[in-house]
């Protein structure tokens, strides 16, 4: 029986090429933006690297084991989110980014497991949640306690467009409001508590990252170089060198473009889940997660780390591809 809400096949592959582009572009462009100034798109090209290799491990994990390549996913994240030097609170590292990715390939491997095993994963997502909850992660603790909420609502008959098109409008306004706080343009400007929770030096970041993208919309100022020219940065190199969030980071490095590739990037992901032969309720769990990894790249920096990026492309990766007992030219 066709998945509730899932389109036909026949034009599949052009998400994959679709996917292809957006991706060669993002690494195209960081490179057109560094090209005559002092600027560094390593980053940039690791970043399209993860996510390509990432996909493709999913894509390959899915198709052979979909329950126990998503649940090994998720151990293994949650596993790095526990022994990242970085810890798990704040926005600073990549830990709250683990753990909502971790509870995300835990919950898909929950839809994608025989009805005994749920149960089981079931309480490994929550106890990841939990663990970001104990661990003082609020930022981790809200978001996968949100893909968790998500995943069980998912659990419904329904279609898949509207869900994503919402995921989508969501990651727009998490975009449109970090950019509005950088430009000072909130109306009734920020409450007190908002302020202190996102702190005085990380608003400073994001106008200081404003302002470079004025000074160049077109290429920015060259990828990697915002250590050099924000006044709010303390040290020259480490996590702090970076504006604290991904839309503004690609605006002062690559200018508008570069916000726009990364804006297609994660539109691709949620198109190829609208095509996606998995089941729904794995489509619009992964979907829920990218979507709040979406939301905390636009207050820290979870994107500036390659463990972050390859294990998004692996999720979605993981919760597109096609079985091989999926396929009717496949040996029973």
């Amino acid at each position: 029986m066709r998945d509730h809400g899932r389109p036909a096949d026949g034009c599949a592959g052009a998400s994959d090429v679709a996917g292809v582009l957006i991706l060669a572009g993002c690494a195209v462009w960081a490179l057109i933006a560094a090209m005559g100034r002092p600027a560094r798109p390593e980053g940039v090209l690791l970043a399209v690297l993860a996510v390509a290799a990432g996909y493709a491990c999913g894509r390959i994990a899915g198709s052979l084991l979909p329950v126990a390549g998503a649940a090994a996913a998720g151990l293994a994240g949650f596993g790095l989110a526990c022994t990242s030097p970085y810890g798990l609170g704040g926005h600073e590292g990549p830990g709250a980014a683990q753990l909502t990715l971790a509870t995300g390939a835990v919950c898909c491997a929950a839809w994608s497991a025989p009805r005994a095993l749920r149960p089981a994963l079931g309480l490994l997502a929550a106890a990841i949640t939990l663990t970001a909850v104990v661990g003082g992660s609020t930022v981790g603790s809200v978001a996968s306690g949100a893909v968790l909420v998500c995943s069980l609502i998912a659990a419904r008959p329904q279609r898949r467009l509207p869900t994503l098109a919402a995921c989508a409008l969501i990651a727009a306004v998490a975009v449109g409001g970090t950019w509005a706080v950088a430009e000072d343009a909130v109306p009734g400007g920020l409450s007190p508590a908002l302020r202190a929770h996102l702190t005085e030096h990380r608003i400073r970041l994001w106008q200081d990252a404003a302002r470079i993208e004025e000074t160049d919309p077109l290429r920015g100022a060259g990828p990697d170089r915002f250590g050099e020219l924000s006044p709010a940065v303390t040290q020259p190199l480490g996590p702090e060198a970076k504006p604290h969030s991904a839309p503004l980071q690609q605006a002062a490095g690559q200018g508008l473009p570069g916000v726009a590739l990364l804006g297609a990037a994660f539109g691709w992901m949620l198109h190829a889940l609208w095509r996606s032969p998995r089941p729904t309720p794995v489509v619009l769990t992964a979907a829920a997660t990218l979507t709040a990894l979406a939301v905390e790249s636009c207050l820290g920096n979870a994107l500036s780390f390659s463990q972050i990026t390859a294990g998004a492309g692996l999720l979605a990766g993981l919760a597109t591809a096609r079985r091989l007992t999926d396929d009717p030219g496949a040996v029973p």
